[in-house]
């Protein structure tokens, strides 16, 4: 069974124009995505999808194989699925273009259930929460899971609720403590029940194109969450934990951070070695 990996990317950008092109380490950050992609042990392709002849050209310039879509797409599962209509993999994986840290061993981790579960038609990972600002953060997703590891929901709010204390806890409280209210803290703390949801998903190529043609649903775009789609119309999506992480580049100050991660990082191994 073969797996492609599309990466939908586009110039236009609210809070950062140009954020496939931006540099981080003297290269773009599409860069950074495609090459990562590339050691993935599970995809026999990867392929950037963009409506910007901007990105279409800096993709080729450095090897790299780039299709151009539609400009009117509004979702990148919308954009994936034009290029998937022209592949004949059975599965199609959608990684975000603006996560240049994304680890390769993340997506085998996303793909390897469908090799062993047929009914499967779309999945995605998880990692368990820890930071407090991450918890309540709009920007970071939460998913919450069934017993078998399916979706029930995705939320930008911190999900789920913590009945026994509210919104009054101490998240770093391993084993109970005092919260503002003076009320013991319990030692099931809500970073255990807490997932953040990373935007890596798996797609059987029907499904997505079936997807694709479904008309936005109310969740989604209140939430303003895609994955809400497939939940609505009544699909399951399988979740992965995994103990990887991806940081996506929302702004100029992501990007900066990023780059801060990724020369620490270079000088310890340099130190290492």
């Amino acid at each position: 069974m073969k797996a492609v990996g599309v990466i939908p990317a586009r110039y236009a950008s609210s809070r950062f124009p140009g954020k496939p092109l931006a540099a981080l380490c003297g290269r773009p950050v599409i860069r950074h995505v495609y090459e990562r992609a590339r050691q993935s042990k599970t995809l026999a392709r990867v392929v950037v999808a963009t409506d910007d002849l901007r990105i279409r050209d800096a993709v080729a310039a450095f090897g790299g194989e780039v299709q151009l879509t539609a400009a009117h797409h509004p979702s990148g599962t919308d954009r994936v699925a034009e290029v998937a209509a022209s592949l004949s993999s059975e599965l199609v994986v959608n990684i975000q273009g603006d996560e240049p840290l994304i680890d390769p061993a993340m997506i085998d981790e996303a793909v390897a259930p469908f090799f062993v579960e047929a009914n499967l038609v779309m999945g995605t990972v998880c990692r368990r929460l820890e930071a407090e600002d991450e918890c309540h953060s709009p920007h970071v997703v939460k998913v919450v899971r069934d017993c078998r590891g399916f979706a029930l929901y995705f939320s930008r709010a911190p999900i789920p609720y913590y009945r026994v204390h509210g919104s009054q806890f101490t998240v770093h409280g391993k084993g109970g403590g005092e919260d503002v209210a003076g009320a013991r803290t319990s030692a099931l703390s809500p970073p255990k029940l807490w997932y953040k949801h990373i935007g890596l998903y798996v797609y059987r190529r029907d499904f997505l194109l079936e997807l694709a043609r479904l008309a936005p649903t109310p969740l989604e775009e209140t939430e303003q969450l895609e994955q809400l789609r497939a939940l609505e119309y009544g699909y399951p999506i399988r979740v992965v934990e995994t103990k990887y992480d991806s940081i996506g580049v929302d702004t100029p100050e992501d990007l900066a951070r990023i780059e801060r991660m990724v020369a620490a990082t270079a000088w310890r191994e340099a130190g290492d070695a």
